[in-house]
């Protein structure tokens, strides 16, 4: 990794990393912009550094660990030139010609243009060994790792639109399905429930809170709470997809930034163009509804070429 230099004015700072950030770098590197990546100091390589096999990313036909995807990314962004840091960026002003970037060890940069791939985070239950069995029978993705969970009883905990559709996409790999959900109605939309009640392997699980997970070293159940009665008991299962939300990481450009209702970045269109002039973003940050590593690089691409044809108009 090349050092880093304070001095000099960046053509493009990226802030964040993952399949977005890193496309992102190797598009900017490639056009000669010498990018500077500034990195989360605490999960470089965002969600995917959580993800066991990855089978559905192109180019790829026998899978590979979601780690080890993020770890080819990043050599070939360096590979073209990319300066990495593994800093944390705690304060920016986007407002003007020249942006500003100040990280947690306090050293400040500026740029003419800023790519922002800071993600989403998934919503964790909260329970011990969340993250311990994350991939071991844990998922916050059905289009990801539905296919391992073939002829297995698996669940699903959520009640909103997203729960409903993960449900349903599953009961194509799964023999059974349960929803399990903390309130006795659903907030989905009418049309999702009753496709979800129409579904002849779905079981609802109502009343309930998950207060234990199962299992070593995959998940085999989950202990269930009576969200009315306080009453527990025992589901045996194979998997169990979270799916109660996620959290966009905006809070950094909230402030200067137009952010959508769903409290995502709002961009132009198909474009990465921001509310500011020379500030672009990509991947999850800009993304309510794919949320895959393939749909990230790409508008990372965007990003990076929207940028340079910035940079080529001043």
């Amino acid at each position: 990794m090349k050092q880093v230099e304070k001095s000099i004015m960046r053509e493009v700072i990226i802030i964040g990393s993952g399949p977005a950030g890193y496309t992102a770098a190797i598009y900017a590197a490639r056009a000669a912009l010498n990018p500077l990546m500034i990195a989360s100091s605490v999960e470089p390589g965002g969600e995917l550094m959580k993800t066991t096999e990855v089978e559905n990313y192109p180019g790829f036909p026998n899978g590979l660990m979601g780690p080890d995807l993020m770890a080819s990314f990043q050599e070939q962004a360096e590979r073209f030139g990319t300066e990495i840091m593994f800093e944390d960026v705690t304060e920016v002003d986007l407002t003007g010609d020249i942006k500003i970037v100040k990280t947690g060890n306090g050293e400040t940069f500026e740029a003419k243009t800023v790519i922002l791939t800071t993600g989403a985070a998934y919503r964790e239950l909260g329970v011990a060994r969340e993250r311990e069995l994350s991939g071991h029978g844990v998922s916050w993705c059905a289009t990801c790792d539905g296919f391992f969970f073939r002829d297995k009883v698996i669940a699903v905990v959520g009640g909103g639109d997203s729960a409903m559709e993960e449900a349903n996409f599953l009961t194509r790999f799964a023999s059974k399905v349960y929803v399990i959900h903390r309130r006795d109605s659903l907030k989905a939309s009418k049309i999702m429930q009753q496709r979800s009640f129409d579904n002849d392997k779905i079981e609802f699980i109502w009343n309930s809170a998950i207060t234990e997970l199962k299992g070593s070293p995959k998940l085999d159940g989950v202990e269930l709470e009576d969200t009315v009665t306080g009453q527990k008991q025992d589901l045996a299962i194979d998997g169990l997809f979270i799916a109660i939300g996620f959290d966009p990481r905006v809070d950094l450009v909230e402030k200067q930034l137009q952010i959508s209702d769903e409290r995502f970045i709002k961009v132009d269109g198909r474009t990465s163009k921001t509310s500011l002039p020379g500030v672009f973003a990509a991947g999850d940050v800009i993304d309510p509804t794919y949320r895959q590593a393939i749909t990230a690089a790409g508008s990372g691409c965007v990003a990076a070429l929207d940028a340079e044809h910035y940079l080529s108009s001043k």
